[in-house]
């Protein structure tokens, strides 16, 4: 893909993974619509952005929302009259054993990261076909193909995107859409540092959310007739 003037949606994008890619999608040359839930980390990214010299559409929203996602593609199409990259990335984790996990979090997990990611995708796809050039990326984790005690509901809504991804790929690669899957591990963001401790929180090797944007601008910038599908990304010397 040829990114530059390219629009470019990114969930989550005002901070961690999605912040990042966004970042790398600007200086590649992209227009960016970014969404998030906090207004204040929002304008920051906003005015990191604009610096690149690209313009930069913010909105303030829950996902979960059916009306904010609506809401949100509607405007992003009327101020851009077009979207060429979708960046899935917003995601939530709760962590407990399987007996201990409360009902409001499984469901809390399972609304943000695979029921917002599809009803986002759908609203989002006529503007893909239409581009004839165009990008879907979704932000899975390791976590979707390791199972680990205390993650049953995490790494459930992160297997349900690895199949979710993998069927669209197959689908819409037909209409110019390619769909590309990156699968991290432990990355030092917020996220992960509200849920780990200990020896891993001070490993300086640990994957840095550049690393991940990195290597998703390279996946979508391979020739024209090559497509990577899915990729894992762990640190190199852990």
């Amino acid at each position: 893909m040829q990114i530059k003037d390219k629009v470019a949606v990114v969930t989550g994008g005002n901070k961690g993974i999605g912040k990042a890619i966004a970042v790398k999608l600007a200086a590649e040359g992209a227009n960016l619509a970014i969404i998030g839930r906090d207004g204040q980390s929002l304008d920051s990214a906003a005015g990191e952005l604009r610096s690149t010299g690209r313009e930069v559409m913010t909105f303030q929203g829950d996902l979960t929302d059916d009306r904010i996602v609506e809401a949100f593609v509607k405007e992003a199409v009327g101020h851009f009259g077009r979207i060429d990259i979708l960046i899935n990335n917003a995601g939530v984790g709760y962590f407990a054993p399987v007996a201990e996990l409360p009902v409001e979090q499984w469901d809390a997990m399972f609304n943000l990261n695979i029921r917002a990611v599809f009803i986002l995708t759908q609203k989002v796809l006529p503007y893909l076909r239409a581009s004839g050039d165009s990008f879907i990326v979704n932000v899975a984790s390791l976590a979707g193909k390791n199972a680990f005690a205390g993650g049953g509901g995490y790494a459930a809504t992160k297997h349900a995107l690895l199949g979710f991804s993998r069927c669209l790929m197959l689908e819409e690669r037909r209409n110019g859409v390619h769909v590309l899957t990156v699968c991290p591990g432990s990355v030092r963001t917020d996220f992960f540092n509200n849920h780990h401790a200990g020896e891993e929180m001070r490993n300086k090797n640990i994957l840095r959310p550049e690393d991940v944007a990195e290597t998703v601008v390279r996946a979508m910038q391979l020739p024209p007739h090559a497509m990577v599908s899915e990729i894992d990304i762990r640190p190199a010397n852990p």
